[in-house]
């Protein structure tokens, strides 16, 4: 089973996700793994960045796969809008951001349980619809005006990114909307609402036909490293720790890869 988590979903109402089950769990149950040890149970909720959706959202669909009385439940959103969750005390068992900066909020507010480790990075790239009808061609564009061009709000890890690779190509731009993630950049692509939007290289890979990528030099002054960690008020211990294992395994290192994300540099 597969739950997703809306974007916008504040912390109160994650209060309300709970295990599936019966009402009164055994002690190894609300532990995280059955009574016979044989799996994983309860409920696991991660907390990722928004470009992590479709890579998570499958590793997540294995592990419950591995174990069929675990349900993991996914808020995918910008890192910030995250941390920020986080630091209200919205329940989490794991965090995953899309850039240091984002994770450090977390980790000086003593929330991690582990040191985050860097599981893997992304760089930006420009996205334009498949026809491409303002024929754009470089970075460069988004210093004219007379484009439809978005891009994200510059407290969130792409948006952050943005700033650094117009101040490294020189240029000015003139964005017409500051999206909160980089998914809603890529939305606004989709539907043909701008001309072009900065997302990073694996959205413009999961977008498909639908979206046609321009790389850029630029891309490398900006390169965004991706921390996971599990968190102290996890309910769920085993589970976070089982799902981290699986992101930082052979396998799921693989399917990042395959999403269009980046082994770590180091």
């Amino acid at each position: 089973m597969r739950l997703r988590v809306p974007l916008a979903l504040a912390a109160a109402g994650l209060l309300t996700l709970t295990a599936c089950g019966s009402d009164e769990p055994t002690e190894a149950a609300a532990a995280g793994t059955s009574a016979d040890g044989g799996g994983l149970t309860g409920t696991l909720t991660v907390f990722a960045a928004a470009s992590l959706t479709d890579v998570f959202t499958d590793l997540g669909d294995q592990l419950m796969a591995d174990n069929p009385d675990l349900t993991v439940t996914f808020n995918f959103a910008g890192s910030s809008a995250l941390a920020t969750q986080i630091t209200q005390g919205a329940p989490a068992d794991v965090f995953a951001s899309a850039n240091q900066t984002q994770m450090t909020v977390v980790t000086d507010a003593g929330l991690n349980s582990d040191e985050p480790t860097v599981f893997t990075e992304n760089v930006l790239e420009i996205a334009v619809p498949a026809d491409n009808p303002g024929d754009v061609t470089g970075l460069a564009d988004f210093a004219d005006a007379d484009l439809t061009l978005a891009i994200c709000a510059p407290d969130v890890p792409c948006g952050a990114a943005a700033e650094q690779v117009f101040e490294a190509a020189g240029i000015t731009a003139q964005p017409d909307t500051l999206e909160e993630d980089v998914r809603a950049a890529l939305t606004k692509v989709e539907l043909g609402e701008v001309d072009a939007a900065l997302v990073y290289a694996s959205d413009v890979q999961s977008a498909g036909s639908g979206v046609q990528g321009i790389e850029f030099p630029e891309a490398e002054d900006a390169v965004n490293e991706y921390p996971i960690t599990t968190l102290t008020a996890a309910t769920n211990p085993d589970a976070a720790q089982a799902f981290l294992d699986l992101v930082e395994s052979d396998a799921g290192q693989q399917a990042l890869t395959d999403a269009g994300f980046r082994s770590p540099s180091s």
